[in-house]
């Protein structure tokens, strides 16, 4: 036998093993998830964009076993910018008031679903939403249950002896006045900790901590360090390429997450991500700066503690964001200076 024929035999059993190693995850992807190869690696028909912006709006839901089950708890922005390879996460407050819907903007979703979410977003940001995605947190924490948990660098030391306990929110606690058996103790110590999902949700959820963390300044921070860090377990679990676990993992996402991006559309910013060259994260808080919880006119807001723009309107806000997101210079100048509340 010539050397041409061995060499030919050898890359045709090569050849062959591929295929039978890797025409699993081809019918996976492609049967399962309805992905086209083809579309993902040449073409971008299909994805919404914006200045090169993918934006992608995140909704935490409280969850049926608490007060207001559709009410969102957590409301992230992921803006991902295809020329630059980067993700940007803005946390937007809870507690904005919106005008049009006459209550505080983590209600969008319960009244009109993600439409509604989408443009009551959009009117802070100044930015579209081209995609919408919601959790109910309590099978978020399956979710992180099953990637083995978090790994969560905590700020701050701090201690919620006010934590609702689910399932006990209309318990009369025997008569007690200050309802004490609706309510445990969480506390959480400063450093590097792996948590459970449970211990996640605990985390991101605590409202009445003993100092700084018990503002919802200091949730929407605790949120995104959660969220970058189940973003990490899932880049960790894609790259070990285990057929069997991925469809697990894909049927559970599917099961939990509501949203209106399809497969197709979440492959090519994927492939993005992982073909360009130094893929890179920021992120946005809109802090107190930009602010003010108003103390007249009280009416007006149905007696709600709420949070309005400081200057009355969002113009503001849309500058900041918007030389954030483009990458511009002396963005930190257009914070406004803290003002008392009015």
């Amino acid at each position: 036998m010539s050397f041409k024929s061995k060499i030919a035999i050898i890359a045709s059993l090569i050849l062959i093993t591929l295929i039978v190693l890797l025409r699993p995850y081809y019918l996976f992807v492609t049967q399962t998830l309805k992905i086209s190869t083809f579309k993902t690696l040449f073409s971008l028909d299909g994805i919404k964009t914006y200045d090169d912006h993918i934006n992608i709006l995140f909704l935490g839901i409280a969850g049926a076993n608490h007060d207001g089950p559709n009410l969102s708890d957590s409301i992230v922005v992921l803006s991902y910018d295809l020329k630059t390879n980067s993700l940007t996460t803005i946390s937007i407050p809870r507690d904005v008031w919106s005008d049009t819907l006459h209550d505080k903007i983590n209600s969008a979703y319960a009244y009109g679903g993600f439409i509604l979410a989408k443009a009551e977003v959009q009117i802070i940001i100044g930015q579209p939403i081209h995609y919408a995605l919601a959790i109910n947190f309590d099978q978020f924490e399956e979710l992180i249950n099953f990637l083995g948990g978090v790994e969560v660098n905590v700020d701050n030391s701090f201690v919620d002896n006010e934590f609702p306990i689910t399932g006990k929110e209309n318990d009369l606690c025997g008569g007690d006045p200050e309802y004490k058996c609706r309510y445990k103790t969480v506390s959480f110590n400063k450093g590097l900790f792996l948590m459970d999902g449970q211990t996640a949700l605990n985390f991101v959820r605590s409202r009445h901590a003993n100092d700084s963390e018990g503002t919802d300044f200091a949730r929407e921070k605790r949120q995104q360090k959660v969220m970058e860090a189940v973003k990490n377990r899932l880049i960790a679990f894609a790259k070990k390429l285990d057929l069997d676990q991925s469809k697990r993992l894909y049927d559970l996402i599917n099961k939990i997450v509501k949203r209106d991006i399809d497969n197709q559309q979440v492959s090519i910013i994927l492939k993005n991500i992982f073909l360009k060259k130094n893929f890179k994260q920021e992120k946005i808080l809109l802090s107190d700066n930009f602010f003010i919880n108003p103390v007249g006119n009280l009416n007006k807001y149905d007696g709600l503690w709420v949070l309005t723009p400081i200057n009355g309107n969002a113009e503001t806000i849309h500058e900041y964001v918007d030389c954030r997101l483009n990458q511009k210079i002396n963005c930190e100048q257009l914070k406004p200076k803290r003002k008392e509340n009015r």
